[in-house]
């Protein structure tokens, strides 16, 4: 993803390594001049690359993540992720795969070479709530989403994109507005052009995990029998009364033919005892099926596959590695556009 998103204010860069600093009484150099990064720390002779993070939390943990492994293969020095807030979960996991951090309150976890910092139980400073943009809320994303996987719908009139996504003139017309004010978009005398894409993508990767896709969850299930697992490929998905589509890890599989699936995802407007039955499936709180409620208008370009978008962020999201290199695919071959 592009640096120095419009979006991201990186001050607390510096606030967090100052805390830092005064907490292990050892200097702490900071530039923040590098094109190519958020910022190089330097503590005693150890040089890291820093990523930057407003927040760490469930919502976008798997695709920070995702982030940092990527960084990890294609750079030879060390990598710190500093941020405002890191929860708990995230600091667990980012210690456990060897990755450092510091917060804004001094918590840190260093280790390379011979430097080894670990700080926690600094308390954080609360800050007020933002009242959170009416683009990132359920309406927005669902729009999002329809502007972003198919862009030539940009130039549509404002009551077919409320009808394609599914909400009302108002929402669009809102919408439209506070993108423009975001700098997402921009409206010249003939057209609609969306601007700063890759950020609006991740911005909406992360939205969309938080917000919407906890609202369409409907049902995890199971496979009655280890054979049908095997076979899902072959699963006729053709449904007079509805759709059933693959996303997620069996979605991406399907688009790439470099993946095997763990856990399913499926997107379909099917009742849930008609998914079970065709699918042959069981309700199950630690089933490896994850069932969502279809919420687009049809647009498919492939009738048994969801939309490489919503494969794209499950993927990016889940912080796996073995999901990672098949999102990038996807990104570079059915997302190019964005």
């Amino acid at each position: 993803m592009n640096k120095n998103l419009m979006y991201r204010n990186n001050d607390f860069i510096y606030e967090a390594t100052s805390k830092l600093e005064q907490l292990i009484n050892i200097p702490i150099e900071i530039d923040s001049s590098r094109q190519n990064y958020d910022a190089l720390l330097r503590i005693k002779n150890e040089q890291f690359i820093v990523e930057a993070k407003s927040a760490v939390r469930t919502s976008n943990q798997g695709l920070v993540m995702s982030q940092l492994e990527e960084m990890k293969q294609n750079s030879n020095r060390p990598i710190i992720l500093i941020a405002e807030y890191i929860s708990k979960k995230a600091t667990e996991e980012l210690k456990e795969r060897g990755f450092n951090y510091i917060d804004i309150a001094g918590n840190a976890f260093i280790k390379h070479n011979d430097l080894v910092v670990f700080i926690k139980g600094q308390k954080k400073i609360k800050k007020e709530k933002t009242n959170q943009s009416r683009a990132f809320q359920e309406a927005g994303l669902k729009i999002l989403f329809h502007l972003l996987y198919k862009p030539e719908h940009l130039q549509d009139s404002y009551r077919k994109i409320g009808e394609t996504a599914g909400v009302s003139i108002g929402s669009v017309s809102n919408v439209m507005a506070e993108l423009e004010d975001l700098n997402f978009l921009l409206k010249t005398k003939n057209k609609r052009v969306l601007k700063n894409r890759e950020e609006l993508l991740e911005r909406w990767i992360v939205e969309y995990n938080a917000v919407l896709r906890p609202r369409i969850l409907r049902k995890k299930m199971r496979f009655i029998d280890n054979d049908f697992q095997q076979q899902w490929r072959n699963i006729d998905t053709q449904i007079n009364n509805g759709v059933i589509l693959w996303g997620g890890e069996p979605g991406g599989a399907l688009l790439t033919n470099n993946l095997r699936p763990e856990k399913y995802t499926i997107f379909t407007d099917l009742d849930l005892s008609e998914v079970a039955r065709f699918l042959k499936l069981v309700p199950s709180e630690d089933g490896e099926i994850e069932v969502l409620q279809k919420f687009w208008k049809n647009d498919l370009d492939n009738d048994k596959i969801a939309p490489a978008l919503l494969i794209y962020a499950d993927l990016i999201n889940s912080g796996y590695g073995r999901n990672i290199e098949t999102a990038k695919q996807i990104l570079e071959n059915e997302l190019s556009n964005i």
